[in-house]
This record gives C-alpha cells, structure tokens and sequence, in this order.
C-alpha cells in the first residue's frame, strides 16, 4: 500500500511473494531465447493450450471437450465472463446474480445495457441456493443466472442438491447460465464438485469460465478459458479477434507447462489447506465475530458486525493493523457487515501467521471496546 503496510485484500494466491514453478520458468527462458513468443497467437486460444486444457477439462468433468469446437482462450476469467454473456444478453434483459457474490458479477450485466437482480443467499443456509428466492425475482425479460462456483466470496461450494435445483430452475425458464469457476481446483474436506455443464440438458445452455490464476497460482499471466458447447462456441470464435484479441504469447507457454505440472497443483493444494486451517485457528474464537472454515480457495469470509460496519472494521485494520482487507459491501446487500480477507497472500506460512494475529489484535481491541470480551 502507498501509506505502508500489507495488501490482504487482492485475490492473487502468494501475493506478492515469487511463486512461479521451476517447470514454468524453464519453458519460460528456453521460449525467450528462441524468439518465437514475439508473435501472435490464434484470437481464439494457442491450439496446444487448449488440447492442454481440453484433457484437463475432460479429467475433472468427463465431458468429451473438443479442443476446435468447445473451447476458447482469454485474457484472465474477467474479460471471460464478460465475453460470455454478450452474444446473450441485450438493453433491458435482466440478469439473476446471487449475493453476495464477485462484484464484477453485479456490474457486467449493467455494463451490456440489462438489469442485474440480486437473489439472496443466507449465511445461516451454509449460502446455498433457496430456488424460492430466485423463483421471486423472475420475470418475463430473465434471460441469465450468473453465479460463482465455488462462491466469492463466501468459499462456499455449492452442494448437489443447489446446483440441480439451479438447472432445473433454468432448464424450466429457457434460461442462459454462466457458471464462474475460478476457484474450483481447490476444494477441502472432499466435499464434492458439481459441474453444472454436466447435468442432464445443461450442456447446450451452460458457460463455464475458468482461469489459472487461483488454483495454479499464475495471476499474472492473465489467461483464463471458456468452455461450451459447438453452438454457443462459433459464437464466441466469430467475436474473439474483435473482442478478446489474443492471450500473451509467453503466458501460453508457460500455462501449457503449469497445467501439465500436476505436482505443482497439488503442491498449492497442500499448502492453501494448511493456510485456511491456520487462518481459522487464529480468528474464528474472537468474541463477536463468526467464521466458518473456508471449504475452497484463498479466501476467508468474517461476519464482523457485531463489531461494527464493515467500513469502520476495514479501517481499523488498515490504520492499527497496517493490513487492506475487503469491505463485505461491495459484494452485494448480503455481503455487508462482513470482510474479506485472502488468506492465502504471502509464500511462507510464518508471514501470513504474523498478519493473521495483528488482524486478530485489533479485532479483539473493538470486541472489548464493545464489551463482547468476558
């Protein structure tokens, strides 16, 4: 941060601490010295990375991907998510977002000319989908849900039963869904992934966008990936080269050789569990505040309200603490008296062990201010 302290508030695993594998750099070096990253690749996604991708897709989903018809590279999943919904959505649709949920979800409807609608989810649900809810807010210029899967920023992963119920509700409506998966290659404690696109009549109306920027850990690379079926995909590959332009060259490469390192992906899986685990030891038990062990990714969500706005508990931190975290706020209606934190910043588990309890310092300052501390 420009006034001093440390960034906790960034959804980039490691941040700001070097992470890219010895695989990756290698490849990385040797594609330099040839020259050959200088150029272009197709606007549509390098055809190694998506052979790459298609038998990563394959193996997590069972979904027969082909490489030339089902699938499309990005510049990161946010141009993905913008990307996927544009060929659908038009001025005055609306569009069903379950909040809280990423930002950038409430937004991008708005940004194409429709109506973003919240739904609902409840922290005393685990935030799993009340179908009622969204039932509620439909009307005849529905055209999409829009949801994070595993949610941002709850960590929630969704179980069976709300995910079929969700394509069932879309199925019955003819609607689109656009199923946000940036989080899904870490998930603990073997609660089990429900790919929405899998699901009996789902694959013609479904959108998956990923990345390899949480669960690998290369944010920086900035490639994520779409994929679809062949009617919705033609769609996209006519707009790539207008819309997307084309992923970095050097960044292919090197996500072609982080993909194929599956010791590395479990490496990041070892690690992240370990740090969910210590986040949650050092802040779950500080009186006025509820948390629940994140059940995927890098983040941890807060219920801090009996300790204040989110606001008030974001600048406290920031100004005793030195730590940026997330407000709960701009994650929607429900996201407010809450804060985000991306516990899965800093490479060794001692730096972030040392952030963790000057959060808790200060958190425990405003639980005795507000007599909550017996």
């Amino acid at each position: 941060m420009k006034a001093g302290g440390d960034i906790m508030a960034w959804a980039d695993p490691f941040f700001p601490d070097p992470s890219i594998p010895e695989s990756v750099k290698k490849v990385l070096h040797e594609a330099v010295d040839q020259g050959f990253a200088s150029h272009y690749s197709m606007p549509i996604g390098d055809l190694l990375l998506r052979k790459t991708l298609a038998a990563y897709i394959t193996k997590r989903t069972g979904l027969t991907i082909d490489p030339s018809r089902n699938i499309i590279i990005t510049p990161g999943s946010d141009s993905g998510l913008l990307f996927s919904m544009m060929p659908f959505i038009n001025e005055g649709d609306e569009v069903l977002v379950p909040d809280p949920s990423y930002p950038s979800n409430f937004l991008n409807g708005k940004l194409l000319g429709a109506k973003t609608v919240p739904v609902p989810l409840f922290e005393e649900d685990n935030y799993q989908f009340r179908i009622e809810e969204f039932e509620k807010r439909l009307s005849p210029k529905t055209k999409m849900v829009l949801f994070c899967h595993p949610n941002n920023p709850t960590t929630t992963v969704f179980r069976r039963k709300s995910i079929e119920d969700l394509c069932e509700f879309v199925k019955k409506h003819d609607l689109i869904l656009v199923s946000d998966q940036a989080f899904q290659d870490h998930i603990y404690d073997g609660i089990e992934f429900v790919h929405p696109a899998v699901l009996p009549g789902m694959w013609e109306r479904t959108l998956t966008v990923c990345s390899i920027s949480k669960g690998i850990g290369l944010s920086g690379f900035r490639i994520g990936y779409i994929y679809a079926n062949d009617v919705i995909m033609d769609v996209l590959y006519g707009a790539a080269v207008n819309v997307l332009g084309a992923s970095s060259t050097l960044s292919t490469i090197g996500a072609i050789a982080a993909i194929e390192d599956t010791e590395h992906l479990q490496q990041n899986y070892i690690k992240l569990e370990k740090r969910r685990r210590l986040a949650y030891e050092i802040l779950h038990d500080i009186p006025g505040v509820r948390m629940k062990m994140s059940e995927s990714g890098i983040l941890s969500w807060l219920n801090i309200s009996k300790l204040g706005s989110s606001e008030e508990v974001v600048s406290r931190l920031m100004s005793e603490a030195k730590i940026l975290v997330n407000q709960g706020n701009p994650y929607g209606e429900q996201g407010k008296g809450y804060i985000r934190i991306v516990t899965g910043c800093f490479w060794d588990d001692e730096a972030a062990v040392e952030r963790f309890k000057r959060i808790r310092s200060v958190l425990l300052d405003m639980a005795q201010e507000r007599n909550l501390v017996n």
